[in-house]
């Protein structure tokens, strides 16, 4: 993605508001429930930074890739490009973490959340988003894997004390939006005889994929701009997590 502009990075620039809405709202609700020095891992393009800087003391935020953002303006913010894991860190370090849409991207996840426990101070908390498998409409070729709601209990609770499972949850208006994206797909899908996007290797697909993701997501805005257009983060909301979330929305906490 360093040279590839993919679909998989959010930003304010993407032609998919109610993606962006949907992605900005785990920012909303984490500013609720972090403070301290804060670790996100994830930057991407930076749009969450104004809003945990407003709550963090300190505010430490890691990516693979380098990021446009002009970070002069947060002066308590630290930019740092790194591949993780391992996270460079001391123990104990962090009061609060988040990371959103990033562990399904990971290799070893399991390391990831042992790296994310282990610079946490005792009481720390970590709130991470991923997306809920059974909600994906197609495979996601960019995504190493997805879980279920037990599968990543499972994972979080096997290095952290305590486990919240929430998740992001829309309106009637964002589950049009879900349906018409699910048909939309489909009919593309239906071209696919050999059923090729469930057995190629993710990599030969990530391509093709980002291709026909944005295509459809002008297909969709020029279906019905009013709709593409009126998502705002309040259109989605957080609870308890069942297998109709959006994403899985937990809080761990060491």
């Amino acid at each position: 993605m360093g040279l590839y502009d993919s679909a998989e990075r959010v930003s304010l620039e993407v032609q998919n508001n109610y993606l962006f809405q949907r992605s900005i709202k785990a920012y909303y609700e984490a500013a609720q429930l972090i403070s301290g020095k804060v670790l996100e891992i994830g930057t991407g393009s930076g749009y969450g930074v104004e809003m945990i800087s407003g709550v963090a003391a300190e505010f430490v935020t890691v990516d693979k890739f380098d990021t446009k953002l002009d970070f002069s303006k947060y002066p308590n913010v630290k930019f740092l490009q790194q591949n993780v894991p391992p996270l460079g860190f001391e123990d104990n370090t962090f009061d609060s973490a988040i990371t959103f849409q990033v562990v399904e991207h990971i290799k070893d996840d399991h390391s990831f959340i042992r790296e994310i426990h282990r610079v946490l101070k005792p009481g720390g908390r970590l709130v991470i988003t991923t997306p809920n498998r059974k909600m994906s409409i197609t495979r996601n070729p960019w995504h190493i894997r997805e879980y279920t709601v037990e599968q990543f209990r499972q994972l979080l609770a096997k290095y952290f004390s305590k486990v919240e499972a929430k998740g992001v949850y829309g309106n009637e208006k964002s589950d049009l939006y879900y349906e018409n994206n699910k048909k939309s797909v489909q009919k593309v899908l239906q071209w696919d005889i050999l059923k090729m996007n469930r057995w190629l290797p993710r990599q030969l697909l990530q391509v093709p994929y980002d291709i026909m993701n944005k295509r459809n997501r002008k297909k969709l805005m020029n279906q019905d701009t009013d709709l593409a257009n009126s998502f705002t983060h309040n259109d989605f909301f957080v609870k308890e997590a069942d297998d109709k979330c959006f994403d899985l929305f937990f809080i761990a906490t060491k």
